[in-house]
């Protein structure tokens, strides 16, 4: 009966250490597992505040650009004089080629940051603003023309706007 217990005692012994290893090895992967999910929560976190600062920077130098094309049309209905109104659109195109860069810029971060149906907006945001920019131009050289152009592009710059805004915010809420 001493050998059977001895060997019962051994066979215990050697099964509690295996289970022992057993259950350090899944703890072990449990443990990395969680490691790896939270790394990637916090990746998802940074990623979410670099789009939504990014997109807030775009908005804010959008909303100069836009309000500097409301000042174009103000002068329009609010100076008669010709030179005058002249050499107020001077004066607010060079606001505007200040203004222009720090959309650029904003625009291009978007880009980087993604998504692609966000980046495509921005990007149209962008380009309606050089459309507009244009007809300042044209309107600083005599086109006739030139000013119902600057009312329909400075529309649909906000219209790009209220695209990008949009895409922003739906890109915020699948991230």
């Amino acid at each position: 009966m001493g050998d059977i217990a001895v060997w019962v005692a051994a066979f215990t012994g050697g099964t509690a250490v295996l289970a022992s290893w057993v259950t350090t090895l899944g703890n072990a992967r449990a443990a990395r597992v969680q490691a790896e999910a939270s790394a990637q929560a916090q990746r998802q976190g940074r990623v979410r505040e670099l789009r939504r600062a990014a997109y807030l920077e775009l908005m804010e130098h959008a909303h100069v650009i836009g309000e500097l094309y409301r000042r174009v049309i103000d002068a329009f209905h609010q100076i008669a004089d010709p030179d005058q109104q002249l050499t107020r659109f001077e004066e607010l195109r060079l606001e505007l080629r200040e203004a222009y860069d720090p959309l650029m810029h904003s625009v291009r971060v978007v880009v980087l940051e993604g998504p692609l149906a966000t980046a495509e907006a921005a990007q149209g945001v962008l380009d309606a603003a050089q459309k507009v920019n244009r007809c300042l131009w044209r309107i600083t050289c005599g086109d006739a023309d030139a000013h119902s152009r600057f009312v329909e592009g400075q529309e649909a710059y906000l219209r790009c706007l209220s695209r990008f805004v949009e895409a922003a915010r739906a890109a915020m809420d699948t991230s």
